[in-house]
């Protein structure tokens, strides 16, 4: 496996924010790729998606995250009562999540799992590892959209992720044999240069509003 390539951050502004869907109790927001969801530890990566939202909205906060070059739809709530009903549908798996990746190869098979556990890599932090004894529970169902043929033959995938570990679609695929295109942590240097950015995109998310209760499903239409 690779070691992971130097960290930059040039996080895009325009558009500034995009708004999915607003209310009283909840924002959807459509964080773009290579924006951090929540402010690093240096002066220099304050700028992030719930920064913004604070500067707009004030009490608006994250209830989950993506990685910086993962793009795709989040929920913030807009209240505590809000943001509790929400953290419980994250930690209890009752949100339904579903994401578009472009992969290296062709996909052998229309549709799997993969069930291998994740635990963080202590000698290349932030990566992560497959790791059968301190790994915890991770499990990915996926669907093959398209194959397309090229210099390098790549497979559009739909990614049903039923747990949340860090790095865990990235993790899974390269296991699986098919990288992420432009994947800086787990791609070869073929692979991460085959894009422009990381080929994974958060295209829906469906959960309970926190008022009511109702079931509701918000989708940022995937970007390549």
């Amino acid at each position: 496996m690779n070691a992971p390539r130097p960290f930059t951050y040039d996080p895009p502004t325009e558009p500034w924010l995009c708004v999915l869907h607003e209310d009283d109790d909840i924002l959807v927001l459509s964080k773009p790729s290579g924006l951090l969801t929540v402010p690093g530890k240096e002066p220099h990566l304050s700028d992030c998606l719930e920064a913004r939202a604070v500067k707009r909205w004030g009490a608006a906060r994250i209830v989950h995250r993506l990685d910086k070059d993962t793009s795709g739809v989040m929920v913030l709530g807009r209240h505590d009562k809000a943001r509790r009903h929400l953290g419980k549908q994250f930690q209890s798996r009752r949100v339904e999540k579903t994401y578009i990746a472009r992969v290296a190869g062709h996909v052998t098979g229309d549709s799997g799992e993969v069930d291998l556990p994740i635990a963080t890599d202590p000698e290349r932090r932030p990566m992560q590892m497959i790791d059968h004894e301190r790994g915890r529970a991770a499990i990915t169902r996926w669907e093959v959209m398209e194959r397309e043929d090229g210099a390098m033959p790549v497979t559009r995938l739909r990614l049903m992720p039923l747990t949340g570990r860090s790095h865990q679609l990235r993790l899974h695929l390269m296991h699986l044999g098919h990288p992420i295109l432009g994947d800086a942590f787990y791609a070869d240097d073929e692979i991460f240069e085959a894009a422009p950015r990381l080929q994974l995109h958060a295209e829906t998310l469906g959960l309970r509003h926190p008022t009511g209760g109702a079931r509701v499903s918000f989708t940022d239409p995937t970007p390549f």
